[in-house]
């Protein structure tokens, strides 16, 4: 072949290349990014891989789950449109509502709702509510939880007492179960958890849990939701939300609901949230 001959061919196919390459670029498409924080189960990456894999079956899409120590910072990313849905509690929900979009809420025992507990050492019994716990040292799990800090707060400030003298000392483990081992194993005398996360280690891990006692349960409030990022495409959102909704009925979805110990997931209200609301403009003032 000639050389002119063979340099029009290169050409030739370069051309071809560069056209079929946006192409292509539309057809796999950005990655669905999805924010999370710790996750309490103990196979946490081999659970993480098989949802990533489970959710890219079914969306047909590249899906990355982007893992955070603490709520503050998934906020800030999905905030920032760094990433494009986050399952988050319900205290910063409230607090960014208007910057978020509700997308889906999970059923525990079959209800849409969970519970603050606060806890205490097993081997404590002089300790049997929150106001056993004057002067004595308190774990939180994180400053941006509704179960693990703002409710311990509310029950203070309702009662005319300064979460900030009342204890001792108090620190925040940055996990539900952290709060759980704290406590168990004597670093804090009592501490704040949620309940779905209590109940889900007393089943798996009922060692972990003995070590602790339930000293007061808060009422319910909606569960920890999943949201949107401000702009996101409707076709995202519609799609990832009726994945979610139909999670139950799918039998790889229904599997990995019964290992986080869910039912499924509903659409929720942002009106479910009213409690959290008045709790947070209380804890505010």
């Amino acid at each position: 072949m000639s050389a002119p001959l063979l340099s029009r061919r290169r050409a030739c196919q370069a051309l071809l290349t560069a056209a079929a390459m946006p192409i292509f670029a539309r057809a796999q498409g950005e990655p669905l990014r999805i924010g999370l924080t710790p996750v309490f189960l103990d196979d946490q990456v081999g659970f993480l891989a098989r949802w990533r894999e489970w959710f890219e079956r079914k969306l047909k899409r590249t899906v990355a789950f982007v893992q955070r120590g603490n709520y503050r910072e998934v906020i800030e990313l999905i905030r920032g449109g760094k990433i494009d849905f986050a399952w988050i509690c319900g205290y910063p929900y409230v607090r960014y509502r208007n910057e978020l979009e509700l997308v889906a809420v999970p059923l525990w025992n079959g209800r849409p709702y969970y519970r603050s507990y606060l806890i205490a050492a097993a081997d404590a019994p002089s300790l049997q509510s929150l106001n056993d716990l004057r002067g004595r040292v308190f774990a939180y799990s994180d400053p941006d939880s509704n179960s693990g800090f703002l409710y311990p707060q509310y029950r203070l400030i309702s009662q005319g007492e300064n979460p900030t003298t009342f204890f001792s000392r108090s620190f925040f483990t940055w996990s539900h179960r952290g709060v759980v081992e704290a406590v168990g194993v004597g670093l804090a005398d009592g501490g704040a958890v949620d309940s779905y996360v209590w109940e889900t280690l007393h089943e798996l891990h009922p060692r972990l849990t003995q070590a602790t006692r339930i000293i007061e349960r808060s009422p319910e409030f909606a569960h920890t939701p999943i949201v949107a990022r401000s702009g996101i495409g409707r076709d995202d959102l519609r799609r990832f939300q009726a994945l979610l909704l139909a999670m139950k009925d799918d039998a790889e979805g229904a599997e990995l609901l019964r290992q986080m110990r869910l039912d499924g997931f509903v659409v929720g209200k942002p009106s479910l949230y009213d409690g959290i609301v008045q709790m947070a403009a209380k804890v505010r003032r």
